[in-house]
């Protein structure tokens, strides 16, 4: 349903952003629903000499071969034990594709821009500038990702550079 309601000069489609969330463990996460082209159910990727650890392998998607980075390892925690019920989020990057391995998704938000807060100063080192703010909904903490400071060219082998 498209929102008639105005904000300003502008609609409230306009003005409003949307974001598909996801669970890695017992956090959530959330990609723009414009990156995103595809949701798609596990399967083992093909894997690849010398790869960074936190990319699993790549996938023929229809003629397109895509790298598909685990994201519980791309965060510092490991590698996910990966089975049917896991989900790989296929998104647009630099005008490559490239699959993201989740727990699972959970929905969709639409968020007006002062939902949005930003991410906090953190002291020893912490890397926040993958993130680009945080959303408060019910009663969880939703994490918004910047994908480009999350997966930059050097993550990715050079013959699939994107």
């Amino acid at each position: 349903m498209i929102a008639e309601a105005e904000h300003g000069d502008q609609s409230v489609d306009e003005v409003w952003s949307q974001y598909v969330t996801f669970a890695v463990d017992d956090r959530h996460y959330g990609i723009e629903i414009t990156a995103i082209r595809e949701i798609k159910a596990w399967s083992e990727p093909t894997e690849l000499p010398n790869s960074p650890s936190a990319m699993r392998g790549v996938l023929n998607l229809r003629g397109v071969i895509v790298p598909i980075f685990d994201l519980r390892a791309r965060f510092g925690q490991g590698a996910t034990d990966a089975c049917g019920a896991h989900v790989v989020i296929i998104v647009a990057l630099r005008g490559s594709l490239i699959g993201v391995l989740v727990d699972a998704v959970s929905d969709i938000l639409a968020l007006e821009p002062g939902e949005v807060l930003p991410v906090p100063t953190m002291d020893g080192g912490a890397d926040q500038r993958f993130l680009s703010g945080l959303v408060s909904r019910d009663d969880r903490l939703v994490a918004l990702l910047k994908l480009e400071e999350l997966f930059s060219v050097e993550d990715v082998p050079s013959s699939l550079s994107f």
